[in-house]
């Protein structure tokens, strides 16, 4: 599904990423953690294509098509799809139009004929109720005005309409009560499937109690240092990051972005 081979990015003249190495395989789903500033983000970004963000060296190959020198519609197009920590709002713009705008262009890359006004307004509103917005969010502008939980919930609207092949989460866990935890969480779980790959970002092991992932990995200054199953995430959470490197746990965290 995704593999990324030694992957050095920066931003704005700072080397964030520093020879990072993942392989993805269809139907799993891998959770990053690590302390702040260690490229957890930047590798969403990176692999979405976000302006702002150079790729020194290395490859990320997507269902076998090299994605790094793809633009950003490109990638949405061949099936990545990257849930923001903090998603943007788009006034004037109404959640059906933008969700119908975006199924359609997903729908023309892969080939498929789109759908009608009527089927997609019917399944704009099951992905609605599963996520437990109110209907009328569909014709609200794209989270204007939305707390931080409708803003992930209406991300994960997205996601479900879409149908990517691959899905990073960043931090989609940030802001959220437990009741809003579980109802993305139960959204995630009802998309996984053999031909569908998730990396979820986070900086806690407590959403990994609702999405079991398959292996978890620590990022530490743009790298991958330590991998495990879903055990790995409770022992950080009770350890935290410092003993991977034997390294003091303020200077681990201390470096920006």
């Amino acid at each position: 599904m995704l593999t990324i081979t030694d992957l050095h990015a920066s931003v704005e003249e700072k080397n964030i990423l520093k020879g990072l190495n993942l392989d993805v395989k269809p139907g799993e789903v891998h959770a990053i953690m690590g302390p702040n500033g260690a490229g957890k983000s930047t590798t969403g970004y990176v692999l979405s294509g976000r302006d702002g963000y150079t790729v020194e060296k290395g490859s990320a190959v997507l269902d076998g098509v090299e994605i790094l020198e793809m633009e950003a519609e490109e990638r949405a197009r061949a099936g990545l799809f990257l849930a923001f920590q903090y998603p943007v709002e788009i006034p004037g713009v109404s959640n059906l139009e933008f969700l119908k705008a975006s199924v359609d262009a997903q729908r023309e890359a892969r080939g498929e004929v789109a759908y009608t006004s009527a089927e997609f307004l019917k399944l704009a509103k099951e992905a609605c109720k599963q996520v437990d917005l109110p209907l009328a969010f569909l014709k609200r502008g794209v989270n204007e005005g939305f707390s931080g939980g409708e803003k992930k919930r209406n991300e994960l609207m997205q996601m479900i309409l879409l149908k990517p092949k691959l899905c990073i989460l960043d931090e989609t866990d940030s802001g959220l009560d437990i009741d809003a935890m579980q109802v993305v969480a139960n959204g995630v779980n009802s998309q996984r499937s053999p031909d569908r790959s998730f990396i979820i970002v986070t900086h806690y092991q407590r959403l990994l109690d609702y999405i079991k992932p398959d292996f978890v990995h620590v990022l530490s200054d743009g790298k991958i240092v330590k991998s495990g199953d879903a055990s790995l995430a409770k022992e950080l959470e009770a350890e935290g990051y410092a003993w991977i490197h034997n390294e003091p746990k303020d200077e681990l965290e201390g470096d920006l972005l």
